[in-house]
Parts: structure tokens; sequence; C-alpha cells
């Protein structure tokens, strides 16, 4: 089959593959424990569902306008002045089904051939491939193990060039957990003060997924705050990945454009999830809350699991629900660690180059799971690590 040259510039998600091979597995009576999947395992707050419930009743099951509707652009732009600090138009807000769009449309209206995107590396794999997608030049930003994977603002600095036209932003982040500080937002704002050319992309999917202080957005910065787009849903903070609903927050003069890319290819986001939002940011944020601590236990007994097997080393994760290991101490390959750790381990997990080229010799780990399962694979993992790593491996 013959299909468009631009297809060859799309890459994917390599947790669906090894979903479906851990299903596969399953299928054939072998026990596999998921840490591969960025999914919360809670279930959506009742009152959510209720409210969804309750919008079918009344009848809301027809399009809606492209951005969102007003309801719940009012409430996502009151949600977001009060988190960031900022004063945010309804008018900025553009919602649709799901984050990546946000991304893919951001990405789409800004960057073109012959322009480049900084973004960190390791990294969520679906930013590089839209990047290339859009035929602009991708231009990894390392993210560094010893400094807890923290953005490095003096390497940011040094890739900057005059072809330079957006800078992406994951905090927390995936795949590694980290986060960044208000003195890292303020030396970038700083940076990048003077650019008026250089848009940044806020991924700030996990906001609420964090473990010690609090969630620092570039948006307040002053300049570059005026050209920052923030990247934020209802997925991972409301336990509502299959309710596919998402929004961005944009500088005025860009969001005809996005809400164009949102008519010519989603028209909208179905109304009725668009009611159950409105009752997720207004109602009781307690179920987020909860969700956070038991994140924050799970995230204290993946890492002093991890390290104590032999040639690994896992920093601590300060937010999301994603560990990252170093595994080059056991001498198995990333790839390797991924494919044989399912068939013989009976652990789902992810090889770190999935996230980039500089996640060579890593994995990730999503501790979305029970404590239960967590120590499972964990026992699972030393076990087969002892009998198939480095035989100069000693216990930590």
């Amino acid at each position: 089959m013959s299909v468009a040259e631009r297809m060859s510039r799309l890459g994917t998600e390599t947790a669906f593959e090894v979903l479906g091979k851990a299903r596969a597995l399953e299928a054939k009576g072998q026990d596999i424990v998921h840490l591969e999947i960025g999914e919360p395992d809670f279930d959506t707050p009742k009152h959510i569902t209720d409210a969804a419930i309750q919008a079918l009743k009344d009848g809301h099951t027809h399009y809606g306008p492209t951005a969102g509707i007003p309801e719940l652009r009012e409430a996502i732009a009151r949600n977001v002045s009060k988190t960031r600090g900022i004063k945010v138009s309804p008018d900025q807000v553009v919602v649709t089904p799901g984050g990546k769009p946000i991304m893919f449309f951001a990405i789409l209206a800004l960057a073109q051939k012959g322009d480049e995107v900084l973004y960190p590396n390791p990294s969520f794999p679906i930013y590089e491939s839209m990047i290339r997608f859009s035929e602009a030049k991708p231009v990894p930003v390392r993210l560094i193990e010893k400094d807890g994977y923290r953005m490095d603002i003096e390497d940011l600095a040094s890739k900057l060039s005059p072809k330079t036209r957006l800078v992406i932003l994951n905090s927390p982040q995936n795949p590694c957990g980290s986060v960044m500080t208000k003195g890292d937002i303020a030396a970038l704002a700083e940076l990048l003060g003077d650019r008026e050319d250089i848009y940044v992309l806020s991924d700030e999917i996990y906001k609420d997924i964090i473990y010690s202080g609090r969630h620092h957005s570039i948006a307040a910065e002053p300049g570059v705050g005026q050209r920052t787009m923030i990247l934020d849903g209802f997925s991972k903070s409301y336990a509502m990945t299959g309710w596919r609903l998402g929004y961005g927050v944009f500088p005025p003069a860009v969001v005809p454009h996005i809400v164009k890319l949102a008519a010519n290819s989603v028209s909208c986001a179905p109304t009725f999830t668009q009611r159950a939002a409105v009752a997720a940011l207004e109602g009781s944020q307690e179920p987020v809350k909860k969700m956070a601590a038991e994140f924050r236990a799970r995230r204290d007994l993946i890492v002093k699991g991890l390290n104590s097997i032999p040639g690994i080393n896992c920093p601590e994760p300060q937010g999301a629900f994603y560990a990252f290991p170093s595994v080059k101490g056991t001498g198995i390959g990333s790839l390797d660690f991924q494919e044989r750790g399912l068939k013989e381990a009976g652990v789902a997990l992810l090889n770190g180059a999935a996230f980039g080229k500089y996640g060579e010799g890593f994995i990730r780990l999503s501790y979305a799971n029970s404590q239960q399962n967590i120590k499972k694979a964990i026992d699972r993992l030393d076990g087969w690590v002892r009998k198939n790593g480095k035989k100069t491996n000693t216990k930590k």
C-alpha cells in the first residue's frame, strides 16, 4: 500500500504496544503486572459521573461550540486563574477530546519547515512525533539523571537559535517524574523574555500530582507568560482517561487558529462530558488529594524496591506517577529489559529509549497500580535481574 510521505514522520506510543503484548500473554494464562500504562487506576469520582448521567438525561447529546461549551470555558478560566495566579478569559480556552489535540494544534499552528522546536528528552514521545509531522526540526534538551531529570537551563540556552519557534515544557514530567522549581521557571522566563518570536507550550497535565511544594507555571512569568500556551485536562487529576477531555489556554491571537484546526478535525468535544468536567472543577477536590496521597505512598514503595535490586538506580520522582530508573548496572539493555521483563518476569514496563534517544539505559514504570501489585513486580524483577544481570552485582 502506498501512503503519503508525511506518514513516515509520525511515531507512536510504545505503552499501547506493550499493553497489547501483555494482554496476549494474559490470554495464554500468564500473570502480568501492568506498570506500562500511564493511567490512574482509580474510578472517576462519583459526583463527576453523576453529572454526566444527568447531562445525558437532560439531552446534552448534540453538537456544541467547537471551542467548548461556555459553562466549561468559564469554569476552566476561573480554575486556571486561581491555580496559576494569572488572569485568564474564557475566550482564551479551547476544549478538545483529550490533551493530544492541544499539542498537535499548537505545533501545527506555530511551527513549520525551517523552524526549530526545543523539547525535553527523555519525554512524552508524541512531542517529537508531532514536531516531525509539522516538518519543523526537533531539538532535544537532555534531562540528566544526577540533576533529578530537571531541565538544564544552560543547555537549553545553548540550543536556542534564530530558527527557534517553540519551546515545550512538561512539569511534572513524563516519563521521569521531575518537577521544575520556581527558580527553574524564573531562569527560563528571563532567558526567553526578549525573544518575542518564541512561544512556549507548557504541558501541565500532571499539575495536581506533586509530592512537595507546589506547581509553578511559566504562564505566570512577565513577558513570556503572554506567549505561553497551557495544556491541561481531566485524565490524570480526576481519573478520567476514558472520557477524553483536555483543554488549552492560549494567547488571544493564537485562539482563532486553534479553533480552526479543531473545526477541521474533531468538530467539538462531547457535550455531556463537558458538563461533567464543570462538576469536576467546581465540586469537591478531596478525591484528587486522596489519589495524590496514595500515589506518594506508591512512589516511596517502588523507589525503595527498585533501589534494592542490583544494578538499578532510581532517583526519587517529585511528581506524576512514573519512576525512571537507570538499569545500566544490570548489563541488560533497555529494550531487552522491556521485552524479557514482560515474557520472563511477567512485568509490563517500557524501555527508556521509547521516550527519546537519551532514554537508552533506563526504563519507565508507572506506579498507577496497587501497592500489592507493585510489591509483586519488585519481587519478580529482583529475582529476574539477579539471575540474568551482571554476575558482579551484589545486593545494595
